[in-house]
Order: structure tokens, then sequence, then C-alpha cells
């Protein structure tokens, strides 16, 4: 693994190059610190990933009857990806249809029940028009003495009744407007539901993407604990990363990193860090960030594997020495004996010196 992320380092970027001298008297090397650039970066493994990749599951349990779509083709938001057998389902969505376009034929309908209680209250209000004046009438002429007591009671009652039937047939026709409204809804909501249930036994795609895998064939039980496909984005990639628990406060959003591809090896990919995942796996004892490409290559498949190198800091002219003349944390050892130092950046390789000596500091190499 040292040698793995050695190879990691990207010294095409930040090279040291020492001067090596060898003490005739002791035979240990030595060497002056050197003003350089360097580069302070954290480790990571690579994976690709589709962006929004996740996993369909069935709302309910049953048969698979077939999938509906092959591994590779692409999908639309709410398209059905794999049907599960749902033959008693749909059967009750089918009556429900039926039920919903009766109720809205009575209720909307040209020959709607409604159509006909407006045509016996306009006939009634005629009525009603009618006997309102010859009431009128008849107490006109019964003010001026002229008719009988009779006639002046009957063409009352006559208008009064009519009254009444037209009352009658108003409250009729409200309520049955309400009756046959509220078995519309009924019905509307009886199909919605009864069609919903239907739903369940598909599987649709949640996003416009690609369908990356089928895990179930026709005629294996399906469960609500299992994935049936799994589906991604078809052009935006994610470079998922895995960093040590120990380098994870490192990390911040917008730092860009450099990684390669098994599949593109000679070829160094910039990404830049645009989600870091705040638990830790305690399996691995790493935390998981994301990184998006600046120019991903023309070709992307889930699963590509590499590393990479997250880039800390840098800096241009700094004192560096290698890594191997340390002795423990911060003391190295001059031709005047061990001395302190205050370190800076580091890499695997290379550490910066901040202060306790200088470039003209003879260092000596410690003993194995």
């Amino acid at each position: 693994m040292q040698l793995l992320r050695a190879n990691l380092t990207f010294a095409i970027l930040f090279g040291f190059n020492v001067l090596v001298m060898v003490s005739c008297g002791t035979k240990r090397e030595k060497i002056q610190p050197r003003v350089t650039a360097i580069t302070e970066s954290v480790y990571t493994s690579v994976t690709i990933q589709p962006d929004s990749l996740y996993q369909a599951y069935a709302s309910v349990s049953g048969i698979l009857d077939k999938n509906l779509k092959e591994e590779g083709d692409t999908v639309q938001k709410g398209m059905a990806i794999a049907q599960i057998i749902n033959t008693v389902p749909k059967l009750n969505t089918e009556n429900a249809r039926l039920n919903l376009e009766l109720a809205k034929k009575n209720y909307l309908g040209n020959d709607a029940v409604l159509k006909g209680l407006l045509e016996r209250i306009e006939a009634a209000e005629l009525q009603l028009y009618n006997d309102s004046l010859n009431f009128n009438r008849q107490r006109n002429l019964w003010e001026q003495n002229i008719g009988s007591q009779s006639q002046y009671d009957n063409k009352k009652l006559a208008y009064e009744l009519s009254g009444n039937n037209v009352r009658t047939l108003r409250t009729s026709y409200d309520q049955t407007r309400n009756d046959l409204e509220t078995k519309y809804k009924q019905a509307m909501n009886s199909y919605k539901n009864s069609a919903n249930t239907t739903r369940d036994f598909a599987i649709e795609s949640k996003i416009n993407g690609t369908v990356y895998a089928l895990y179930k064939n026709p005629g294996e039980i399906i469960n609500t604990m299992e994935p049936v496909a799994s589906v991604g984005s078809s052009k935006v990639f994610v470079v998922e990363m895995l960093v040590d628990e120990v380098d994870i406060v490192k990390i911040q959003l917008g730092q860009k990193a450099l990684i390669t591809l098994d599949a593109y090896p000679a070829v160094v990919f910039e990404t830049w860090i645009n989600k870091i995942y705040p638990k830790k796996d305690d399996r691995s004892q790493t935390f998981k960030i994301e990184a998006a490409f600046v120019t991903p290559p023309d070709k992307l498949y889930p699963g590509l594997s590499g590393e990479g190198n997250i880039i800390i800091q840098q800096k241009e002219d700094a004192l560096v020495i290698p890594k191997e003349y340390l002795i423990g944390n911060n003391t190295v050892e001059t031709e005047n004996g061990e001395i302190e130092i205050t370190i800076g950046l580091q890499n695997l390789q290379d550490v910066e010196v901040l202060s306790g000596i200088n470039s003209s500091t003879y260092l000596l190499k410690p003993k194995e």
C-alpha cells in the first residue's frame, strides 16, 4: 500500500532534488535543505458512480411478471421498469373506472338526472306564474265585490300549491345535485386509489436516467426488502472517494483533487470536492466524499476505480527536507548535534521546515 500511495504523489509536479555527500570518516549521507515548491495532499481511493444513483424497490410483494426495461436502457421519470403480477388490483381499477364514468355521466352528462329536474322546475315555475296572474286578477275582482268567495279561494289555493311545488322541486334538485356530486367525487377517489394500488405493482423510475442493473428475473418472488433495479444519471458521473478518518478534518468543499483511473492510466484528471458525508464507515474507518470532474473523459462506466490526492495546501518557495531525515516528529541531526525544528506542510516524501535550520545547514541521515 505504501508503494501504491507513493505512486500517487504526482512527483511529476513536486519532485525533490537533493545533494548527497558522503563523509569519509563516518560514511553517513548528508544533505542541505532545498527551497522548492511543496504540496500537502491526502491520499484517497476512487470509484466512479453515476450521479443520483439509487436502488429501486417494490412497494408490494408478489411475483415478477416481466422486466419492462433492459440493462443499459434509458428511462424517464415515472416510467415503469418492471411489472409485478396484479390481476386482482387491475380488475378493481377497471371496475372503479366504470363506476367513475357512470357517476360522471349522472352528474355532468346531457342525459343527467339533474336535467330532468330542471325541466320540471321550469314547468312548475310557468304554472306558478300562471296561477299568480289568475290569483291576482281574482283578488282585484274580489276587492271590487265581484265574483264569489269560492272562486277567490280556489285561485288562492292553486297559487299557493304552485309555489309549494316549485320550492319542493328546487329542494329536490339541490339534494339530488349534492348526492350526485358526492357520488362522483367518491367514485373519483375510489378510482385514484385503485389506480395508485395498481401503480404499486409497477416499479417506476424516480429520475430521468439509465437502468444500470436488474436484480430479478420473471417468475421470481419480489419483496419490499430487496432491490429490483439500479438507476442513475445517464450523463453525469461523480467521483466517490474514501478518506481515512485521520485526514477527514483536512478536507473542505471546493478543494482540488488530482486522480488517475485504471481505465485511463496515462491521464491525470482534475476534480473538485463538492460533498462531504458526515458519517464514518465503522468497518473501513473511512469517510466518503464526492468530487466532480472539471473535464470528464469521453466515456465513463459505473464502478471504474482509481486513486487520487486531494490538494490541502501548496507553497511555492518552501524550505524542504526529506521525511527520512526526521528523528521523531520534529528533530533533525546536524553536524553540530540534534536540533528541534518547526514543521509546516508535508506530503508522503517531504516536509517543510519553518524554523530551526536554513538552506546552508547540513543534515545527517539518521542511523538505521
